[in-house]
């Protein structure tokens, strides 16, 4: 079993271990030697890594995407953690257990097939079950569906992330569609099980998560406008206007036209999946930046360019002790001084004869 993996890795414990090499850069120090910028990982996370020394022994040894062990230490540097790598040996796809590097859903891939086809299954609309069952029905998609991730690096961003992620959306949708009036339940799940298929053909997931050239030429909103005009013509009179009906809810998805959406929802099944969509990933990337930000120090993650924020980390800060009540101070006694009896708030000489005068004519005089 690999040991340690990147969740186990402390501040300040000088750490022995085996990682993927997710990315890699060779930059200059101000000397001109070169230094490696790395982003290093397993199946728990990744981590920023720098070596600074010896660099040129070992920099043209290995590549992105393969596997080294490296010996270094952890620290925090701009509230994250860092690795200051002091040793660095590549090593073969035989030496490790591909397993521990790719990050995988808790839940089992053939639970979550069966969940997913329930949903189908109870569907009433016999045009849009019988499209679903086009695509899950059709090995290839099916094996690349149950493995697939949801994304490369945002949210659910492991093996079988997408499925995870769709069964979440189902889930929210059912709710959903039963609280606003006139929403087709049926639709919308098709929309929900639709919405991301073009992911099993944008990302690459055989060794890292990458997008596969296919992929960065035409984005999974086009790949999956094409798969579903393909299966729909397998379904003998699948209606023309229902066809436009979730091609629309597929280009729509993403909300507005600066986040990659063709079309900005139209109809209100489409307006529901795109905020669905969007509250499910967006819960997932909190709940994932506060957990990878556990062993930092404070209240507050880093911050987060995908949700444009740094997150609080309400259970620690709920956690400590409450600031001590600071004691009251007794409030000031009134003066009895015969020469302040006759004038409440008498100010004090300020040693002027204009100013004494000027100070009179501002108190308050008392009530008659």
């Amino acid at each position: 079993m690999k040991n340690p993996y990147i969740s186990d890795l402390q501040p300040d414990q000088m750490a022995t271990g085996v990682f993927l090499v997710a990315a890699k850069d060779i930059r200059q120090k101000k000397s001109g030697d070169p230094f490696l910028s790395l982003i290093l990982s397993d199946k728990s996370g990744e981590i920023d890594a720098k070596m600074w020394d010896n660099v040129a022994e070992v920099m043209d040894t290995f590549e992105r995407d393969a596997f080294v062990r490296v010996r270094g230490l952890p620290q925090i540097f701009q509230n994250k953690l860092q690795l200051t790598i002091h040793k660095l040996q590549p090593l073969t796809d035989s030496e490790v257990d591909l397993g521990d590097f790719f990050p995988a859903s808790k839940r089992a891939p053939a639970e979550m097939w069966t969940e997913l086809n329930a949903h189908i299954e109870a569907m009433t609309n016999p045009h849009l079950r019988a499209l679903l069952r086009a695509f899950m029905d059709d090995p290839e998609i099916g094996r690349r569906y149950r493995i697939a991730p949801a994304a490369k690096s945002i949210h659910h961003a492991w093996l079988s992330g997408l499925i995870e992620h769709v069964l979440s959306l189902c889930s929210l949708a059912k709710v959903t569609a039963k609280h606003y009036t006139g929403i087709d339940e049926d639709l919308l799940l098709t929309g929900v099980i639709l919405h991301d298929i073009g992911k099993i053909h944008e990302l690459g997931y055989e060794r890292s998560f990458t997008y596969t050239t296919e992929g960065q030429l035409l984005g999974h909103i086009v790949i999956a406008m094409r798969m579903i005009d393909e299966k729909a013509r397998l379904v003998p009179g699948f209606p023309p206007k229902m066809l436009s009906l979730v091609q629309h809810l597929v280009a729509s998805h993403h909300g507005t036209l600066e986040f990659g959406s063709p079309k900005v929802p139209s109809f209100p099944e489409a307006l529901l999946l795109h905020h669905l969509d969007n509250l499910d990933s967006k819960m997932e990337t909190m709940r994932g930046l506060i957990e990878k930000d556990a062993r930092i120090a404070g209240h507050w993650t880093g911050f987060s360019s995908a949700l444009e924020r740094a997150v609080l980390k309400k259970d620690r800060y709920l956690a400590e002790e409450p600031a001590k009540p600071v004691a009251a101070q007794p409030a000031p006694q009134p003066s009895t001084h015969p020469a302040q009896a006759a004038v409440p708030h008498s100010r004090p000489s300020t040693g002027s004869p204009f100013a004494d005068k000027l100070n009179q004519a501002l108190q308050v005089k008392p009530a008659n």
